[in-house]
Order: structure tokens, then sequence, then C-alpha cells
């Protein structure tokens, strides 16, 4: 299979899943407007990170690299009532674009959105006693996905599912001789959730409208 086949079939699964949503479809096309980097994930991804914040009755959200807010919105509609979700992004343009699309998308007391770096605000989040959170996504910078996991296991609670992006590059993760940050940043992530006793971890690949690339899934444990 090629490429376009990828996208083919993933159109297919939006058109059949996805039902038209103008505060999404506006989210895509503001972030766009505004020059942002189109890495957003795709519809169907989407939907997913939605659902599996459903499965675990998460009430409580982190999510690390915010964007335009468009997985922002999807996590947040997942919510109950009185639920919260907190993004952090490095970006302060990126920010503002995600706090309009998020306000757009009538989601703004659910959702708070944190500008700086990250591994910043996730210990000022662990001092001001922020946790535990039920569900977390990692989708920033990959050389310091290792990090971001150590901290966001600090704010963390037995039961809560950490679900980090991007975590098969083209396939390039198979490559240990790769000087790529974000491949290193990923291998070693990869191999720190292995060998982590505090959660259980798996990883899957993915191809579609994002290309070849994959997310890794863990549950802690204790």
């Amino acid at each position: 299979m090629t490429e376009n086949n990828w996208q083919e079939v993933d159109d297919f699964i939006a058109d059949i899943f996805i039902h038209p949503d103008p505060a999404l479809d506006a989210a895509l096309v503001a972030s766009k407007e505004a020059g942002l980097p189109a890495i957003e994930v795709s519809p169907n991804q989407g939907k997913l990170l939605m659902l599996l914040v459903k499965m675990v009755s998460a009430k409580r959200i982190l999510e690390v690299g915010t964007l335009g807010g468009y997985s922002t919105i999807w996590l947040a509609r997942a919510l109950p009532a009185g639920g919260k979700l907190i993004t952090l992004e490095a970006e302060r343009k990126h920010a503002e674009v995600a706090r309009k699309n998020i306000a757009n998308a009538g989601l703004a007391r659910k959702v708070e959105v944190r500008v700086g770096p990250a591994l910043d605000t996730l210990t000022k989040l662990e001092g001001e006693g922020a946790g535990p959170f039920d569900f977390v996504f990692l989708d920033a910078d990959k050389r310091n996905n290792s990090a971001y996991f150590d901290r966001a296991l600090r704010l963390s609670r037995k039961g809560t599912a950490i679900v980090a992006d991007n975590v098969v590059r083209w396939g390039a993760i198979t490559d240990d001789s790769s000087s790529d940050p974000s491949v290193r940043g990923v291998r070693s992530f990869m191999e720190i959730i292995a060998r982590e006793k505090r959660v259980s971890a798996t990883a899957v690949q993915t191809v579609g409208a994002k290309g070849h690339d994959g997310f890794a899934l863990a549950v802690v444990l204790e």
C-alpha cells in the first residue's frame, strides 16, 4: 500500500465514524491561518483519545503539547461535568490560537492553557499539588519524552493512563545509530517505560493521514 492508500482509508474511517464538526474544523482553519505546523492528530486519532478518556472515566487530564488545541478539544469533550484539563504549550503564539479555538468549542471553563517550557511547568504543577491526573497525553518535543514521562508519573495515581504520540517516526525508531534527537528521545523513552515496574506498557504502529507512526500506552500499576 502507498501513502495515498493510507490517506484514503483514514478518510473512509472519518466519513463513517466522525460527523461534521464546526468547532474542530474551525480549529484546523485557525491554526493553518496562524501559520502553526500541521502536526495535530488526525480526526480518527482525536476520537480515539476521546474514547480512551471515557474508558478510564477520567475527570482530570494533563496534556503536554497543545499546539492549536485540536487534540485538546477532543480530550476535553470526554470530561464529565466538573472535569478539568490542563494543557502545556511552550510557544505563546500557539497558546493564544489554542485558547481561542478552545473557547470557540465552548470548553474554556474546563481547559486551562499554561505557557512555558513543559518541564518547568510540570515541576510547578507538582509543587502545587495539582495531581493526580487520570489521563496524560504526551505530544510535545520528543527529545524530552523521558523527562515528561517521569514528571507525569509523579502526577499520576494507580490506574492513570499515559499515552505518548509519534513514537515510530516513519520507522526510524529501529535505527539505533540515528543522530536525530527526536528518534533518540523516543528510543530512550520506550526503553524506560519498558523497564519501569510501576507501569504496564506497549506501543502500536499506525499508518494513515499522518504517515507511518504510532503511539505508546502505559497504565500506572502502583
